[in-house]
């Protein structure tokens, strides 16, 4: 059994902070459960483009509003507490937080905690040896 809080993640390497978001990498691929949870907060005005190519991502809003837009449809959906999201089709998407938005994302596979986006917004498939 693994208990964690993010209080424990807080300031250590599996703490992630860009200028945009900060996520705090709560479960990862070297726990070989098969999927990776963090604790994503997205900050308010900002404007990030995703694409998880490699990974289905799920997310989960617990605090603050935003919208999401579909890059392939141009859909746009209201985001706030208890909305989640499904990026099942490896969505290229956009997300603007109209207040700081925190989440909970799931992702399969896991995720390392190595990677960095790339100028698409992807994460690479890093494996965890």
């Amino acid at each position: 059994m693994i208990v964690r809080s993010t209080d424990e993640i807080t300031d250590t390497d599996a703490d992630i902070k860009t200028p945009n978001w900060r996520s705090k990498r709560i479960v990862l691929a070297k726990e070989k459960v098969g999927f990776s949870v963090h604790e994503t907060t997205l900050y308010a005005g900002t404007v990030n483009d995703f694409w998880y190519a490699n990974h289905i991502e799920a997310v989960f809003v617990v605090e603050g509003e935003g919208e999401i837009t579909d890059k392939a449809t141009g859909e746009t959906f209201l985001l706030k507490p208890g909305s989640l999201y499904l990026l099942n089709n490896h969505d290229k998407h956009q997300v603007r937080p109209k207040t700081d938005m925190r989440t909970v994302c799931v992702f399969n596979p896991p995720v390392t905690g190595r990677e960095v986006h790339d100028e698409d917004g992807v994460y690479p498939l890093v494996v965890e040896e």
